[in-house]
């Protein structure tokens, strides 16, 4: 078809209204012909006004403006032309004539035209310039993404890629965040104005040429050069834009980078990054929260033209608004978390006790919540306490319960209380301090938090070789033979301590051989039990014997980690060992008088074998007098006499009678009441133990010199 020429205007009141249309309508107007060329336009919108009529008329529309996307938008156009399908309100894109760095919006809508009996004619384009509603919202739509991504993690070094993330490439080409390096660690930031030597840590970087940064690394694209790597600490030379922001706490924008910048050559690794990148123009905004600075924003555009304007500094003040919430949230959970290990590291057991019948490592996952714990507690008899535990929750208050059960835990241990005895009392005593949380104002936090924890307790005698267990929650006890067989207890489970069900808490006993490994865990092992991975089990099995009960932890750590279920948050790796024979001394007594000098002399043997000190036998005779003759006195047969070489000097004496013992302190005119009150002078510590055969009254002093 030959180029169509401009129609002259018909005759009568339509023609007239139609140029009127033409000439006086806010909506810019086109009519293209059926191969897309204008036919007739009005001047009504800005990006029309700049181009002439004349070199408008017979040509197509991408032919004369600055379509960005022209062969979408041509493509759009002919469809219509094709099918009928009316296109409404299509954003497009354009830059002005003589003015290629700024971006134009424009709506449009395009209708097809034809004649009565249906002959295509044309179409009818109707454009809008929106530029301002499309600018505005394409801000909000970058206030909404920083609302909905940046500090979803109470970490500041991922809220500050994260701000990178959505700035790049929506508002800048370049985007740069530094971060008061002592905010990282969860310290207080410094008032304003920043003093000059504080210094800033480079904690996120993205460009829109390639170059990323997750605040970890120090790698970058070749096309994204950078002043200083990622994490780099330094303090900020002046005077500069970046210094001022940071000193009056207000943005600085500046619309051209060009060399004659007299602050360039106060930060000679910036202007060089500056240069090199193609930067030419900035704005930066200090991050502040209440009069204190956490650190800085500094944007660059290098591939868009626009140069930032008021309405950008508006719009990266409430960016900077949002992410500095968002850090200081960070730094004081950091800082919290901090403190919270703290409590946890000088609450915890420096390093699990010694005993020549075992060894133990603790495992915590993770190892920094506050609220795990593990403890090993020396009992009568060579006998060892074994515990962990987890309180629901993180943080300091997690901490703080954790110390006080741990503080109970070893409380109720030293009067050699059953498994589950303990676990009772225990319970009573998280049902006090949860009952205690309840009652703290509503506005507190701790008020809607319930405290419940994880516990799991055992005791192991090597003399017997016998383990006793019982816990709250879900334990689980697993048991690696010397011969490389495993299997799993089967520990009760209890309900969770400071929960309001009365359920009693139930123990079960079984043999350990000697040289097995023992696996106590606070909730159940997934990745070490038949439903979970059992070639970590096997594996553990074949490996453990002859390794370094640290390197079996790590074992452990690897097949936990590798598991899809949730893990333990606390377990103990306990390796049992022989108790060496000769280091114990068991005799059976006749219930008779004459034995209290049978006694004295058998333990008087004894710990000369053992070669104990004079003044300590000595003691030792007199203690064990005195127990014997209560034995024989007030209790029932059958007695017996045990001493043990052990981290203390134990004499025990059991006897078939369940009556308890009682100190009292006897008058000057009394004959008898004086045994247990020289026993308690003699012995550092003394005790009942009961059994179900009866009971046992011990004895420690200190131990025998080797």
């Amino acid at each position: 078809m030959a180029q169509s020429e401009p129609t002259a205007p018909l005759d009568g009141p339509g023609a007239a209204m139609l140029d009127a249309l033409f000439s006086q309508s806010l909506v810019g107007l086109h009519l293209l012909d059926t191969d897309l060329r204008v036919v007739r336009v009005n001047t009504a919108t800005p990006a029309m006004r700049d181009v002439p009529v004349e070199d408008v008329v017979g040509h197509r529309v991408d032919e004369v403006y600055g379509l960005l996307d022209a062969d979408e938008v041509m493509a759009l156009v002919r469809g219509v032309l094709d099918s009928g399908v009316p296109l409404v309100a299509h954003i497009v894109r354009a830059h002005r004539r003589g003015d290629p760095g700024h971006q134009y919006f424009h709506e449009i809508s395009v209708f097809r035209l034809e004649t009565p009996s249906g002959d295509v004619l044309g179409l009818a384009v109707a454009v809008v310039e929106v530029t301002e509603r499309e600018e505005s919202r394409a801000r909000e739509v970058v206030l909404e993404m920083t609302r909905e991504h940046v500090g979803r993690t109470l970490d500041v070094l991922e809220t500050c890629q994260e701000l990178v993330d959505v700035l790049v490439p929506r508002v800048a080409d370049i985007a740069v965040v530094e971060v008061v390096d002592a905010v990282l660690r969860g310290d207080h930031p410094p008032l304003a104005p920043l003093p000059r030597d504080v210094p800033l840590r480079r904690a996120a970087f993205r460009s829109a040429a390639g170059g990323t940064g997750t605040g970890t690394g120090t790698g970058t694209d070749a096309d994204a050069p950078q002043a200083h790597p990622l994490g780099d600490v330094r303090a900020l030379p002046g005077p500069t834009p970046y210094t001022q922001a940071l000193s009056d706490l207000r943005p600085r924008a500046v619309a051209s980078l060009d060399e004659d910048l007299p602050w360039l050559a106060a930060d000679p690794a910036r202007a060089r990054a500056i240069r090199a990148a193609g930067a030419h123009t900035l704005i930066t905004a200090p991050l502040t929260v209440r009069d204190t600075v956490l650190g800085l924003i500094s944007l660059y555009r290098t591939r868009q033209g626009e140069p930032y304007d008021e309405d950008d500094v508006s719009l990266l003040l409430q960016v900077a608004d949002h992410t500095a919430l968002s850090i200081d949230n960070a730094r004081r959970y950091t800082r919290e978390h901090t403190i919270a290990a703290t409590v946890q590291r000088q609450l915890l057991p420096r390093r699990p006790s010694s005993h020549p019948a075992l060894e133990t490592t603790p495992l915590l996952l993770p190892p920094d919540s506050g609220g795990q714990w593990y403890d090993t507690i020396p009992l009568s008899g060579a006998r060892t306490g074994l515990a962990v535990g987890g309180v629901v929750g993180r943080g300091l208050h997690a901490a703080a319960v954790m110390g006080q059960l741990r503080t109970v835990v070893r409380s109720l241990a030293a009067f050699d209380v059953e498994p589950d005895e303990l676990l009772a009392r225990l319970n009573d005593t998280a049902t006090f301090l949860a009952a205690e949380r309840a009652t703290l104002p509503t506005a507190d936090p701790l008020h809607r938090q319930a405290l419940a924890a994880r516990f799991a307790y055992a005791v192991y005698d090597p003399l017997t070789l016998t383990c006793t267990v019982a816990g709250a929650g879900s334990p689980s006890l697993v048991v690696v033979h010397a011969d490389g067989s495993t299997e799993v207890r089967n520990v009760p489970a209890g309900s969770l301590l400071g929960s309001e069900d009365k359920t009693p808490f139930a123990a079960t006993a079984f043999t350990v051989p000697e040289g097995s490994l023992l696996i106590l865990s606070d909730t159940p092992l997934p990745a070490l039990v038949a439903s979970g991975d059992a070639d970590a089990l096997r594996r553990l099995a074949e490996q453990h014997r002859g390794r370094p009960l640290e390197d079996l932890r790590d074992d452990v750590l690897y097949a936990l980690a590798g598991s899809a279920e949730p893990g333990p948050t606390a377990l103990l790796l306990v390796r049992t060992r022989p108790f060496p024979a000769d280091r114990v001394g068991v005799w059976q007594l006749p219930d008779t008088p004459t034995v209290v000098a049978t006694a004295r002399r058998l333990v008087r043997d004894r710990l000369a074998d053992w070669g104990v000190e004079r003044e300590t036998a000595h003691d030792t005779e007199l203690i064990v007098s005195e127990l014997v003759t209560n034995a024989v006195r007030y209790g029932s047969p059958p007695l017996e006499l045990r001493v043990i070489n052990d981290r203390a000097l134990t004499c025990e004496v059991r006897d078939g009678s369940a009556s308890t013992p009682r100190l009292r302190h006897a008058s000057v005119a009394d004959e008898g009441g004086r045994g247990l009150f020289i026993v308690a002078q003699l012995a550092q510590a003394w005790g009942t133990r009961y059994t179900p055969e009866g009971k046992i009254i011990w004895t420690e002093q200190n131990p025998p010199p080797g």
